[in-house]
């Protein structure tokens, strides 16, 4: 993974630890909306949740389209993907090895289960 990359996931992963942003993202599952309908369902500053509109930008996870003086915010599908890829991909390497590991035990828990019955006493 090159370092812009990097760089991209640690921004979504870091817009993505906070609820409020997880919130707003949920919002914006329902089309673009402008920035004061999505401070409406909070109990914080419009400032406020600009800032957090602004971590989401960064991160590419939503586009601010400006029209006049009103601001829309709709969801950028680029950012996601690349961390859903890495997140199959990580997914898969542990997947992988689970398995290995279920194989190996299992083979032991028949190997003992087998000791078990030729050591038994007739």
């Amino acid at each position: 993974m090159s370092l812009a990359a990097a760089e991209r996931l640690d921004h979504t992963f870091h817009a993505l630890a906070d609820p409020t942003r997880r919130a707003l993202i949920g919002q914006l599952k329902l089309g673009r909306q402008r920035v004061t309908d999505l401070a409406d369902s909070y109990s914080m500053s419009l400032n406020a949740i600009s800032k957090h509109i602004k971590v989401l930008e960064r991160a590419g996870l939503v586009e601010r389209q400006v029209q006049g003086r009103e601001h829309r915010i709709q969801l950028s599908i680029n950012s996601f993907t690349e961390a859903e890829a890495w997140l199959a991909e990580t997914r898969e390497f542990w997947q992988t090895r689970l398995d290995r590991l279920d194989h190996v035990l299992e083979q032991r828990r028949l190997a003992a289960q087998k000791n078990k019955i030729t050591e038994e006493p007739r």
